[in-house]
């Protein structure tokens, strides 16, 4: 991860990770089979079929080389290669080592040398230097008065020598006064032969002075208090050395000895390509930055820009569990909110603050690092109407080195949505100088296939309403557990879809054509011969200025089945989306 999540700048500066777009042929986890209604379609005649045909050309966003599918990385260790598992126990080995070399810990701060008061002494030595800096232009002068100064000098050094002479005298004196030896006595128990017999075994002590081996009181305190630290490799027992090693720990998950820890450990791995020194270096500058950025304090903070909710949002999961994060940066359209975010410096650091803090929350809370678990997540980003250059590219720059540095192998897959035409440009001039595992993980999709690359990895019941799936907040009658069947209508073409209705009984159903454009009517058929069918929506056209989605219910006291039609008069294909539930109409 580490993975943009700023408003993207310009086409210079979009983060490397980048592509051309990713559609496969079919959905990579097709939603379960269900009992579908009856769908009939009504085929065009071949003279449309063949006007049809040349007039539905493929468009230029569609049209890119199209990569081989790429698969997720298993998380556990019985499915990784020799070498990967023998590059896994090794990483283990030098974290050990580091964590008791404390390689984790923060390093000291920087010792400010303080300037010391100038003594007596000192401003002596100085003042004499200048004094003979200053006399020897008059040596030439006073070559006279040489061999007084040289007799001076041989006095000043024999006084030198009695005065050094004196002290260690003194101290030898010291040092007979205090080095005394000390008798003490003993009593030893012997036993020989049943009898017990008593001896007084003299010990001599031998005080040692602390002038004698030229050491203080203080120095010996120290020394002592630095002896009675145990060591952990030597004298600690093994139970207290495998406590410190589970103190270092990341997003909740101990460095050592934890069923989680394999998980993590291979996120470094795989971001190095399994280098294993690579790997812990990067591991390393990731738990130190952690406790200079203060992330554990930063989990309890309050921001205070709720607004952002707005930009950036957790929904649903994919069709393999990931837990999508959408990324809408549109909303910074809002002068108000993109001046909130990154009016000046301070408000752009509190913005990179909070989408960490978002991120965090995310791991922490959606991510499972236990064997087998889902460890990663798919992110979803909207480049409608975002911003291009502003404010906020300092910031974006410096949390996409952020993200790709402390939270690596974190995305399953991005998408791109909506993305504008010289964004796929550049991205297809990059295509040859990115690995073929990276531009797997990421998809780009320009305005009118937006809907349908989501639907590919997302199920349409888990795709918000503004993204083209059926997602509400607030919705009653269908939750994101009802599947949504899909249906793509032809161009030129009718479809009809039989919704079975049995006797006293509710049915309630919602559907929508993404791209609308398209006729829809609804009729109830009852099963007796001589019944009366009853129009319950008349047909009408369906624009995309209307609301997306369309709910309809029918309560009937006899069996029959309400019949659902769709029209498409255009030459594009549409993607029909629906979904139905019947109650009792006691309910």
């Amino acid at each position: 991860m580490a993975q943009e999540t700023i408003p993207p700048t310009s086409a210079e500066a979009t983060p490397p990770p980048t592509d051309v777009v990713i559609v496969p042929e079919s959905d990579p986890t097709p939603p379960p089979p269900e009992e579908k209604p009856a769908v009939t379609e009504t085929p065009a005649s071949d003279e449309k079929k063949s006007e049809v045909e040349k007039e539905t050309k493929p468009e230029a966003e569609t049209e890119m080389p199209q990569s081989v599918s790429f698969k997720e990385e298993s998380n556990l260790v019985s499915d990784l290669s020799d070498p990967e598992k023998k590059a896994l126990e090794e990483f283990k080995q030098l974290i050990a080592s580091a964590i008791k070399n404390r390689e984790f810990e923060l390093p000291p701060p920087p010792v400010v040398e303080e300037e010391k008061p100038k003594t007596e002494e000192t401003k002596a030595e100085e003042t004499k230097a200048e004094e003979s800096k200053t006399e020897e232009p008059k040596a030439d002068e006073s070559k006279t008065e040489e061999p007084k100064a040289e007799e001076a000098k041989t006095e000043e050094l024999k006084t030198e020598e009695t005065k050094v002479e004196e002290p260690k005298e003194e101290e030898s004196k010291t040092e007979e006064t205090v080095i005394e030896p000390k008798t003490e006595e003993k009593e030893v128990v012997i036993e020989e032969d049943g009898a017990k017999t008593v001896e007084a075994i003299e010990e001599t002590v031998v005080p040692v002075s602390s002038t004698a081996t030229g050491t203080t009181p203080e120095d010996t305190e120290v020394v002592a208090k630095e002896e009675a630290v145990p060591s952990a490799t030597q004298d600690q027992p093994v139970d207290d050395v495998a406590a410190a090693l589970e103190e270092v720990s990341i997003w909740g998950v101990p460095l050592v000895g934890d069923e989680r820890t394999d998980s993590v450990l291979l996120k470094f791995l795989r971001a190095r390509e399994f280098k294993v020194k690579d790997a812990l270096t990067m591991l390393k500058n990731a738990v130190i930055w952690r406790k200079q950025f203060g992330i554990e304090s930063l989990l309890e903070e309050d921001l205070d820009l709720q607004e952002m909710n707005r930009v950036v949002f957790t929904c649903g999961v994919d069709r393999e569990n990931h837990p999508v994060c959408y990324n809408v940066y549109g909303e910074f359209q809002n002068k108000d909110l993109y001046e909130k975010a990154f009016g000046d410096e301070e408000k752009r650091q509190r913005f990179l603050k909070w989408r960490i803090q978002y991120l965090e929350k995310g791991i922490i809370n959606q991510l499972d690092f236990k064997p087998g678990g889902v460890c990663s997540m798919v992110q979803v980003t909207d480049l409608k109407n975002a911003p291009s250059l502003g404010k906020h590219r300092p910031v974006t720059k410096q949390a996409v080195t952020l993200f790709q540095d402390n939270y690596p192998e974190f995305i399953a897959k991005k998408v791109f949505i909506n993305v504008p035409w010289w964004y796929l440009a550049v991205n297809r001039m990059m295509s040859p100088f990115l690995t073929q595992r990276t531009k797997s993980k990421f998809v780009f999709a320009g305005p009118s296939k937006s809907a349908d690359t989501l639907f590919r990895y997302i199920a349409p019941e888990q795709v918000p309403v503004q993204f083209g799936g059926l997602y509400r907040e607030g919705e009653s009658d269908f939750t994101i557990s009802d599947a949504v069947m899909e249906v793509t209508i032809k161009p030129s073409s009718k479809n009809t879809i039989d919704l079975p209705l049995s006797e006293n009984s509710l049915l309630v159903w919602e559907l929508r054509v993404v791209g609308a454009e398209v006729s829809y009517g609804a009729e109830f058929v009852p099963e007796a011969e001589g019944g009366y069918t009853v129009i319950v929506q008349k047909t009408r056209k369906l624009i995309l200025a209307d609301e997306p989605v369309i709910k309809c219910s029918y309560k009937t006291g006899e069996t029959g089945k309400v019949v659902l039609t769709i029209d498409n008069t255009t030459s594009k294909k549409k993607k029909l989306l629906y979904r139905t539930k019947t109650k009792c109409s006691a309910e």
